[in-house]
C-alpha cells in the first residue's frame, strides 16, 4: 500500500477521535545498531504497530500512522525473522510513551515522567534475526518479592539455576512481579537481567498502583518500568499476546479487583488477530487465570468475547499464574469455548512457592512448597511450528523429578490400615494415567483423589506441634490438588524394607518415575 492509500485508510479513525491527533513513524532496519534511522537504513514493510487499541500495519516504506490522544504507548509488534534492541535489563526496546502531562502525580509509587510533545517521527529500530520456528521459552510465575530479603530469595534460588542459560529463545514473567512495593521493580529487573536472554513481563495485582480511581490509570508505575501492559510480538510460527487482565477497582462494588479485561483490551485483541495467519500458534499471557470453577473470580462476559474472538484460530495456548498452585485447565463448547479440540490454559506453578514460606532448604532460601503440594520452580515452553509441550522443573532438583511419592513409614504386617501410597504429579491432571508398583510386581493404576496432598500436610503439621519457634514464616493451609492420586498400601508381604515404583505419563507422551520406601514389621 502507498502512503496516499496508508493515509485514506486511517483518516476516518483519525478525524473520528476527538481532541485526538495522530502519530507517524517508521519501522526499519537498524544497520549500524545505534538504535536511530539514518540515512539510507531500510524500511520493514507488513509490521503491526499499535497505539493499545488500533492496529495498522507499515507500508512498503516501513511507514505507519496511528490515532493518538493524551495518554497512549506506542509499540511495535517485533515480526518474526527479526530481533528488537534491548536496553540495559534485556527487555526489548519496542515501545514509545506518549503522556504530555505525565502520570498523576498524586501516586505513592511514580509513573511516567510529562513526556511533552510527540516527535516528528517515533521509529522502531529491528534487526534481522535467525528464528527457528523450533525453540523454547523460560516462563516465571509470580516472583513476587514483597522485601529486599525476598528478592535475594529469588535470586538465589530462581536466577542463579538459569543464569546464562543457552538455547532458550527468551523468559516472560506472568505477572506479580514484586509484591505490592513497587518501588522493587528495578530490583527485579537487576535479577532476571542475569538470567542473560531478553525477557519479556506483564502486570499482576501485586504490580498496580492501588491509590487510583480507574483502572486504565492502575499500570502508571508498571508502565513507567515496563512499558505496555498490553502488548504482541511473533517469534517463529508463534504469536504471543501479553495481556493485563485485572480489573480495578472492582467494577462490581469498588473493592478489591475482579478478573476481566476492559473492552479496549480485547478491541486491541481483535484488531490485533485481524494481521495474523490463522495456521500460527496463538499464545496468550496474562496473570489471573480465566478459569470459572473455582468461583465468581473473572468476569463472565470477557471470557466469553475472548473465545469467540479465537473461534477461527485452531492452534491456541494460553498462560497464567497467581493462584501459588499448579493446574491444567481445559476449556471445551460447555464452558463458552467455540471449537470441539479444548482451549489449554496451564496455570503455572510460582517461582516464589507459598510466598517464600517454610523451613531453609539446601538452597539456603525457604522450602516454599505451594499449598497443592507442587514445589516452587519455573516452566519451559517448546513450540515447534504451531505445535507445543510443557516442562515444570523444580528449583533446585534433577529436571527428571516430577513426582513426590508419599507413604507411610512402616506399617504392622498383615493389618488393615487407612494409610494409603500418594503420588503428586506436579505436571499432571486426572485425565493422565498414573500407576504403582511394589518390589518390581504388577503394575496398577492409582485413583485420582481431590485431596490435600499428605506430603504437604507434613511440612506444615511441625509449625502447628513444635513447642518452640521455628525460623521463617508457617507455611499457607493446604488446599485440594488437582493432580493427587492414591492406592492402598500392601501389608501382606514379608517384614521388611519394600520399595514402592510410581510411574506417570504426560500429555505429551513423556513418562516419568519415582520411588519410594516403607517397612513391614511384626504386628505390636
Amino acid at each position: 500500500m502507498n502512503k496516499l492509500g496508508l493515509t485514506c485508510c486511517f483518516l476516518a479513525l483519525a478525524l473520528g477521535a476527538a481532541a485526538q491527533g495522530q502519530v507517524t513513524g517508521y519501522v526499519f532496519q537498524d544497520a549500524n545498531q545505534n538504535g536511530q534511522r539514518d540515512r539510507g537504513e531500510k524500511g520493514v514493510a507488513n509490521v503491526s504497530v499499535s497505539n493499545g487499541i488500533q492496529v495498522v500495519q507499515t507500508d512498503g516504506d516501513g511507514q505507519y500512522i496511528l490515532p493518538v490522544g493524551n495518554d497512549n504507548v506506542i509499540f511495535v509488534i517485533k515480526p518474526a525473522g527479526y530481533q528488537a534492541p534491548l536496553d540495559a535489563f534485556n527487555l526489548p526496546k519496542t515501545y514509545y510513551i506518549h503522556k504530555p502531562g505525565g502520570s498523576p502525580a498524586s501516586l505513592e509509587y511514580p509513573g511516567v515522567a510529562p513526556t511533552g510533545a510527540l516527535p516528528a517521527s517515533v521509529d522502531f529500530a529491528l534487526e534481522p534475526a535467525d528464528e527457528s520456528g523450533e525453540f523454547k521459552a523460560l516462563v516465571f510465575g509470580d516472583p513476587q518479592a514483597y522485601t529486599k530479603e525476598e528478592m535475594e530469595f529469588f535470586a538465589k534460588g530462581i536466577v542463579s539455576e538459569v543464569a546464562g542459560i543457552r538455547n532458550v529463545a527468551f523468559g516472560i514473567s506472568l505477572g506479580d512481579l514484586v509484591g505490592d512495593v513497587l518501588s522493587l521493580h528495578p530490583d527485579y529487573k537487576q535479577a532476571v537481567a542475569k538470567i542473560g536472554i531478553p525477557w519479556y513481563n506483564l502486570m499482576g495485582n501485586h504490580d498496580m498502583n492501588y491509590d487510583v480511581t480507574a483502572d486504565s490509570l492502575a499500570d502508571e508505575t508498571y508502565e513507567a518500568n515496563f512499558g505496555p501492559a498490553n502488548y504482541a510480538f511473533d517469534y517463529g510460527n508463534a504469536h504471543f499476546i501479553v495481556l493485563d487482565d485485572i480489573l480495578y477497582p472492582d467494577p462490581r462494588d469498588g473493592n478489591g479487583y475482579w478478573g476481566g479485561f476492559r473492552k479496549d483490551q480485547l478491541d486491541f485483541v481483535e484488531n490485533d488477530l485481524r494481521f495474523v495467519d490463522k495456521n500460527k500458534l496463538v499464545v496468550l499471557a496474562f496473570h489471573i487465570p480465566l478459569d470459572h470453577r473455582n468461583g465468581d473470580t473473572f468476569r463472565p462476559e470477557d471470557r466469553q468475547r475472548l473465545f469467540d474472538l479465537l473461534r477461527d484460530f485452531p492452534h491456541t495456548l494460553s498462560l497464567s499464574a497467581h493462584m501459588h498452585t499448579q493446574t491444567q485447565h481445559f476449556y471445551t463448547r460447555e464452558d463458552g469455548w467455540q471449537q470441539d479440540k479444548p482451549h489449554h490454559e496451564y496455570n503455572v506453578g510460582t517461582t516464589s512457592g507459598d510466598w517464600y514460606s517454610g523451613q531453609l532448604n539446601k538452597q539456603g532460601v525457604p522450602d516454599a512448597t505451594m499449598r497443592d503440594g507442587t514445589p516452587n520452580g519455573y516452566a519451559f515452553l517448546h513450540i515447534a511450528d504451531n505445535q507445543y509441550r510443557l516442562e515444570y522443573k523444580v528449583a533446585g532438583e534433577p529436571a527428571d523429578y516430577q513426582i513426590n511419592v508419599f507413604n507411610p513409614k512402616v506399617v504392622a504386617q498383615g493389618q488393615r490400615t487407612r494409610a494409603g501410597i500418594f503420588a503428586n504429579f506436579f505436571m499432571g491432571h486426572h485425565g493422565n494415567t498414573v500407576e504403582y508398583r511394589v518390589d518390581d510386581g504388577e503394575w496398577r493404576r492409582m485413583t485420582p483423589v481431590q485431596s490435600a496432598d499428605p506430603a504437604y500436610l507434613a511440612l506444615v503439621h511441625p509449625w502447628d506441634n513444635s513447642d518452640e519457634l521455628i525460623p521463617g514464616r508457617r507455611p499457607t493451609d493446604a488446599v485440594a490438588s488437582t493432580h493427587v492420586w492414591r492406592a492402598a498400601i500392601p501389608t501382606n508381604l514379608a517384614i521388611g524394607t519394600h520399595t514402592v515404583e510410581v510411574r506417570a505419563t504426560d500429555d505429551y507422551g513423556n513418562t516419568f518415575t519415582q520411588t519410594s520406601t516403607y517397612r513391614i514389621e511384626q504386628a505390636k
